[in-house]
């Protein structure tokens, strides 16, 4: 007599559980992961933007503004960086818009993320010719990255100083921990 192979009721119910509890430990850590490497991209595509900017500005000896926009070739007047911005050389300072080409663009989020500036009338920086950061008059300035949640955790702050200099950091590793340090 020939016996038959396969799987027991017993077996595939064994198999079944253990794959149950790997998907439990591995959901919460997927969404962790995709989460926190799409917050790392969207403050490291504002910061690469800004230190562009700042480079250019030294290059060329003359100003250089990032500012928020929503169609890439205008400034807008809204401290909401998600929606995009344009990185241009502003001659003529206090301009607020592009009076020659855009140097860069950086496109709108595609999530419900918020990326707010604090204070939050600031919607332009400008670099001068030594790399000093000027943004509406405020000595400092700090993008605040939320996810559409509101969980803290997933937080992000990205700090530019007066001297031009920026950091990204999460708001754990915020002394302050509220992203206004």
């Amino acid at each position: 007599m020939k016996r038959q192979t396969g799987f027991t009721l017993t077996e595939m119910m064994v198999a079944l559980a253990i794959v149950a509890i790997l998907m439990t430990i591995a959901g919460p850590s997927y969404q962790y992961i995709t989460n926190s490497n799409r917050m790392s991209a969207e403050v490291n595509a504002l910061l690469g933007d800004m230190e562009y900017a700042r480079e250019e500005a030294i290059k060329e000896g003359q100003n250089v503004t990032v500012c928020s926009s929503t169609t890439g070739t205008t400034c807008a007047a809204s401290p909401n960086w998600q929606t995009g911005w344009i990185v241009f050389s502003n001659t003529n300072p206090p301009a607020a818009q592009p009076a020659a080409g855009v140097l860069r663009i950086g496109n709108a989020f595609g999530g419900s993320d918020t990326f707010v500036s604090s204070p939050n009338t600031v919607t332009a920086i400008t670099f001068n010719r030594e790399g000093f950061a000027t943004a509406a008059g405020f000595v400092a300035t700090t993008v605040v990255l939320h996810v559409a949640t509101g969980a803290s955790q997933w937080t992000k702050c990205l700090y530019i100083s007066a001297q031009g200099m920026m950091q990204a950091e999460t708001i754990a590793n915020d002394p302050s921990g509220t992203c206004t340090s």
